[in-house]
Order: C-alpha cells, then structure tokens, then sequence
C-alpha cells in the first residue's frame, strides 16, 4: 500500500526473523498469521492489553494500529528458499505525525505505564519459537484456531480495498492458506488474498 513505519529510537521494537520453512509458497501467508498470533499473545501477556489481529497482517489496540507484519520470500515454483518477517510494534511511542495521529497507538499510551521492550521482545520471540515448531510439524489448525480467537475481523463487516477492486461483505473465516472469507450482499462468498479491511457499522 506504500505505507512507511514510523517509529523513533528506543520506544520502538522492529525485528526480522529470517526462515527456511517447509512449506509451499502458497502456504506462505501461514508465517505471517503465525507471527500475529505470537505478538498479539505476547502483547497481551505483558502489556495486560486486548491486543486483536486484523487480518492480513496489523495489530490493534483499541482500533488503533499498534504493530503491523511484513513478510517476503524467494521461491521456486514448489519450494519455498527462505522468508523474511518483519514486525515493528509500538511500545512506548507517544508522538505521532498528525496525518497517523487517529489511527495509530502505542502499547504505553494504552496501558497508561511504560512497557519493558525486552520483555516484549523475550515473550514474542518465546510465543513465535512454539507457534513455528506447531507449523512445521503440520498442526496449523492450532494456530488457525488462536488466530481466529484473536481476531477483530470475523463476523463483522468490512469493507476490503484492493487495488483495481473493493469488497463489502460479513467477514466469515479465513482458510488454510490465510484467505479471508467474505459473504457479500448478494450472497456469493469470496476469498480475499489481500487489501486494505476496514470495519463498517
């Protein structure tokens, strides 16, 4: 969407985690609800905050964005060589540019305290550790299931942006490859591989 992350010196986290998955390239996307999970159980845990994932790759807090996930691969047409996650989360920013300031948090600004970075750091990379072992060992449902308990998407409607599309509908799942699920007005249900979600009243 050509979106930067702002964030200034020492109140921010930003991390790459580089893998060698076996996975398939269309099974990609599984990396990126991985790591959602693990921050937003990481985030809840130490912050004590309702952290939520919505889909495909940001984290709110209070329907503000307070982390957002990227990841990138190189890959053969059946073999993944190695993927690149990265995930900048806002921890004791308090100063935001005003054109971000009604959209974007921070894990300080909504617990009312400063939060240990490393603590954060500590319990994500913990979370991320035994979520990933669950995907290569083939137990993605596991996560699929934490993913949609973590959730602020399902069963809402929303309002998808794509780049030559847009898409309004209730939000019903997201399936084994991280597409989501949209039942559309007219009754017809959709898979979403990517867009811009925002929740409609």
């Amino acid at each position: 969407m050509g979106r930067t992350w702002i964030s200034p010196p020492r109140e921010g986290i930003w991390l790459s985690i580089i893998l060698r998955p076996s996975l398939e390239p269309y099974e990609a996307p599984r990396i990126t609800m991985t790591c959602a999970v693990a921050a937003a159980k990481a985030i809840r845990k130490v912050a004590g905050i309702d952290c939520r994932i919505k889909w495909p790759n940001d984290l709110l807090v209070e329907g503000k964005k307070v982390a957002g996930i990227l990841t990138e691969m190189s890959a053969d047409m059946d073999s993944i060589n190695f993927v690149v996650t990265g995930i900048g989360i806002n921890v004791n920013n308090t100063d935001f540019p005003a054109e971000i300031k009604e959209t974007a948090t921070s894990l300080k600004l909504a617990s009312g305290k400063n939060v240990d970075r490393l603590k954060i750091l500590t319990e994500f990379l913990s979370q991320f550790e035994g979520f990933y072992r669950d995907l290569e060992n083939g137990d993605f449902e596991k996560i699929l299931g934490e993913w949609r308990e973590l959730s602020c998407n399902l069963g809402k409607r929303v309002r998808i942006i794509g780049r030559n599309s847009e898409l309004e509908g209730i939000a019903l799942d997201v399936d084994s490859d991280g597409a989501l699920l949209v039942k559309t007005d007219g009754g017809t249900v959709e898979r979403v591989l990517s867009g811009d979600v925002s929740l409609r009243e």
